[in-house]
């Protein structure tokens, strides 16, 4: 009985010391998850202090940064600042329309757009010229053969002229297909270029009645009917160079036939003709009418003889601009960049006759006063944006 009671003693002993340290293995989480829970917050406000100290020293320029001087930078040139040199470019135009005569049209000159009026007006004279020559030719040497033909009874005169043409004619060919051998280039500043064909636009703005051509761009190329009384030229042309070749075959033929002196006239007359003929397809080949480039002369002169027949008697206006558009930008450590715009425009001009007599000259400058922008585009308003 007593061993009975000892046991049961020792057995709620063991109960109340294992719940003891039930109890106290308890405590021990509660009060380390409650220390975790304090240590997490600490973190938190040590983070958050540290990103508004570091969003406040972002805000305020470090201490080792010195005030900036204030230094002008006239290095930065663009599209803003040429907004400034277009509008000196209109001004100028309207100054220059004013010396115009009224009474006269006006053409602004360009090398190659004068080259190629040149070449125009000696291929459309040369079509013309030569046709009316082979017509001529033709018409003598027709007399020629009929008169030694068998049953003529009588000998013609020896057209010495007709032997001396065939190299004239040669020549002519060859002078006029060198117009077009070398393409014409004209080397400048890309800027400049573009300056003088806004230039070109403004002048044509201010007067536009006054201006037989801009002298570039478009100049009738397009023009159907222009194009077609050439290529008309060029079959009449062709129409003669057939009846010649016609004529070169008789004589060919009569030569055969003959004897003596007269079969000698005859092949000298066969010769000289042959040899226009080869002149004539020299010509004709040189024109290229069936290329559309410019390449061809038939086309560079349906493109260029609209404007010497629209220029023809008018004066020549020569004219050379330089544009420069300028962006001023004043930084400053605080209030930032400032940008303000200026523009500078150099102008001469010659008025000449055709005849290269002088009538007019001039040399012109204009400097905007800078504009201040504001990058937001709050302040700038008005005629600036449109």
């Amino acid at each position: 009985m007593a061993k009975t009671c000892r046991a049961y003693q020792l057995r709620f002993l063991f109960a109340i010391l294992v719940s003891a340290i039930a109890a106290h293995a308890a405590a021990q989480q509660a009060d380390t998850r409650e220390a975790r829970t304090r240590l997490l917050e600490a973190e938190t406000r040590q983070a958050i202090a540290e990103a508004e100290r570091a969003e406040l020293l972002a805000r305020l320029p470090p201490g080792q940064a010195k005030p900036l001087a204030g230094a002008i930078d006239t290095r930065q040139f663009g599209a803003a600042g040429l907004v400034r040199a277009f509008d000196l470019a209109l001004e100028l135009a309207q100054q220059v329309c004013a010396v115009l005569p009224p009474d006269r049209p006006t053409l602004l000159y360009d090398p190659a757009v004068a080259q190629g009026i040149v070449a125009a007006r000696h291929v459309d004279g040369a079509l013309a010229r030569l046709a009316d020559e082979l017509a001529a030719r033709n018409r003598e040497l027709a007399r020629y053969i009929e008169t030694h033909t068998p049953a003529g009874s009588r000998r013609a005169a020896l057209p010495l002229l007709w032997l001396a043409a065939p190299p004239a004619v040669l020549r002519a060919g060859a002078d006029l297909a060198a117009l077009f051998r070398s393409d014409t280039t004209l080397a400048g500043i890309a800027y400049g270029e573009g300056a003088r064909a806004l230039f070109a636009s403004a002048m044509a703005r201010s007067c536009p009645a006054r201006l037989a051509g801009l002298g570039g761009g478009y100049l009738g190329e397009l023009d159907g009917a222009r194009h077609e009384r050439l290529l008309g030229r060029v079959r009449a042309l062709s129409v003669h160079r057939a009846t010649l070749a016609g004529h070169v075959a008789a004589l060919e033929r009569l030569a055969d036939a003959a004897k003596g002196e007269l079969k000698k006239e005859l092949a000298a007359v066969a010769r000289a003709a042959e040899g226009q003929l080869e002149g004539v397809d020299a010509f004709i080949e040189a024109l290229k009418a069936g290329e559309a480039s410019d390449r061809s002369p038939l086309f560079v002169t349906a493109r260029y003889l609209g404007l010497a027949e629209r220029s023809a008697g008018a004066l020549v206006l020569d004219v050379d601009l330089r544009l420069e558009g300028m962006s001023l930008v004043k930084d400053n450590l605080f209030t930032g960049p400032r940008l303000s715009l200026s523009g500078v425009a150099l102008l001469w001009y010659r008025l000449h006759e055709p005849d290269g007599r002088l009538l007019k000259a001039d040399a012109l400058r204009r400097v905007t006063r800078p504009v201040r922008v504001e990058l937001d585009g709050e302040v700038m308003r008005g005629e600036f944006w449109r």
